[in-house]
């Protein structure tokens, strides 16, 4: 007869799994709750203490950690010296081991736990059985998924024994497991955001079709319970997002969350703004998101931070989107946007905090990590360093464009008008080019007098300052700091242009 140690925190499908053993003709050892939720469904099962005769001690802290338990896991079977050490102490092999662990990421998730409330659910006896058991691979099963459940089963009737190939990914899984489990409460206890080993936790989400190409594979993991993640969007139309649909539509989201206090709409393309808008309504505000670049929206994302009418939706209707994103869409709107069979609306709360604190980018060999750039500076720790200062409605508009350059790719300018965006010069090898695409895009729609312009670092001579004079700039913020911003000064002084600096710069690599 087969041995199998069941001891389980999720006990969902056990039930069904272990009467399968039974009439396998599988003895079932189990612990606690485990084996009192077996027992009462009539399953023919020991407890663990009665195998090695020792009770549970510590509150149940002890009681898998034995020679009895441990040995019967780890013998060779092809080992004959292994196997008659295990006769000489009375220890059965065991041939199937299924456990998974306390629910340690279920409970800090919860606000009131205390810290020795989280400390309790750290498993010590669960990891040790799976760790065991995955390590003599060629005799052990060892199951810790509920999903791999019914072909375990499957191969036991079919075979007498799992799959050689089975028990290797099986055993695999535990150790992916096991290191998820043990990097959540490393996290947990951490109190240095740069440890001397690096241990992020992702659990798989999706496959997707491909990745930024069609000849690159890609899937989806998530690592976090941020609750402005788009993990937490509704989508109520379209087919599945794409690898470039989360990647523009998580940018996207980031620069909507900053503007708060009036309706808001940005539209984005490929990673960078292409019209950003704060109006009255968002009728109005999505207008003037298009109009800044009607050409680029096209094939792009809109995200808005109010309630989607239907005069918005028959608006969205008129051009070709990837993805609409808001916190709420009226029935007879989204009547109208599911007309467009492929177009994907996505329904997020956009007032919820965006909770992650770091931002890891991928190089050859290794990562880069940084703090996520979420600083925002408000109007009075702006510097006026001209002889002209803005007026209350110029700060307003300064600080506007300033939250989207923080959003665009260095080197980067921004021109804009009344809290709308006529112009964006992105991702350009120096700042007079960025600055020249803002300007010129801006001329070309007819915008030409009183503008805005914010740059996303300072300047390091005064040839923006001159050529953006020439476009109708009457206000310029940047972060100033550099050996030459006298030069700068100087010549927003002799041309009549108001300059405000941010101290502090927002690079965009």
């Amino acid at each position: 007869m087969k041995r199998a140690l069941i001891s389980v925190s999720n006990k969902n499908k056990i039930v069904p799994f272990a009467k399968a053993l039974n009439r396998l003709d599988f003895e079932i050892i189990s612990t606690g709750g485990t084996y009192k939720k077996l027992k009462q469904n009539n399953i023919r099962v020991t407890k663990v203490e009665d195998i090695t005769n020792h009770k549970e001690i510590l509150d149940g802290r002890v009681k898998t950690l034995h020679p009895k338990i441990h040995g019967g896991l780890l013998a060779l079977r092809n080992n004959a010296s292994h196997m008659k050490e295990l006769a000489d102490q009375a220890i059965t092999p065991i041939d199937l081991v299924c456990v998974n662990l306390y629910p340690f990421a279920e409970t800090i998730k919860q606000k009131e736990t205390s810290f020795s409330a989280a400390i309790e659910q750290i498993d010590i006896g669960g990891p040790s059985m799976l760790r065991s058991a995955a390590k003599n691979i060629e005799s052990v099963t060892v199951v810790t998924d509920t999903n791999d459940y019914d072909q375990v089963i499957e191969e036991l009737e079919t075979h007498g024994d799992t799959l050689k190939e089975t028990k290797r990914k099986l055993s695999a899984k535990v150790f992916r497991h096991t290191a998820y489990y043990d990097s959540l409460i490393a996290d947990y206890l951490s109190e240095t955001p740069y440890p001397e080993k690096l241990t992020n936790h992702y659990t798989f989400e999706t496959q997707l079709r491909y990745g930024e190409n069609p000849h690159q594979t890609a899937a989806l993991y998530k690592q976090t319970t941020n609750p402005y993640a788009l993990f937490n969007a509704k989508q109520s139309n379209g087919k599945a997002l794409s690898y470039n649909n989360i990647q523009d539509a998580n940018a996207a989201l980031n620069i909507l969350k900053q503007y708060t206090t009036s309706p808001t709409a940005v539209a984005l393309k490929h990673m960078n703004p292409c019209g950003v808008a704060s109006n009255e309504t968002l009728l109005s505000a999505f207008l003037d998101a298009k109009a800044s670049d009607p050409m680029s929206i096209f094939g792009g994302i809109v995200a808005l931070n109010n309630e989607v009418t239907n005069d918005l939706a028959l608006e969205l209707n008129k051009i070709f989107l990837e993805i609409v994103i808001a916190p709420a869409f009226t029935k007879k709107a989204l009547t109208t946007l599911k007309k467009k069979k492929n177009l994907r609306v996505l329904q997020l709360d956009t007032t919820q905090p965006n909770t992650d604190t770091q931002k890891i980018t991928q190089i050859n060999g290794g990562i880069l990590v940084q703090d996520v750039d979420d600083y925002l500076v408000n109007k009075t720790a702006l510097k006026c360093v001209t002889t002209l200062t803005p007026t209350d409605k110029e700060l307003e508009d300064l600080l506007f464009s300033w939250k989207v350059v923080k959003h665009v790719k260095s080197n980067a300018i921004v021109v804009s008008k009344n809290t709308k965006t006529v112009g964006i010069g992105a991702g350009q090898m120096n700042r007079v080019g960025a600055a020249k695409i803002a300007l010129e895009w801006a001329k070309d729609h007819r915008h030409t007098k009183d503008l805005t312009l914010s740059s996303d670092a300072f300047f390091p001579f005064d040839d923006v300052v001159k050529l953006a004079h020439q476009y109708g700039v009457t206000k310029i913020i940047q972060p100033g700091g550099s050996i030459r911003d006298e030069d700068s000064i100087r010549a927003c002084n002799e041309l009549g242009i108001k300059m405000v600096f941010t101290n502090n710069r927002h690079f965009k690599h």
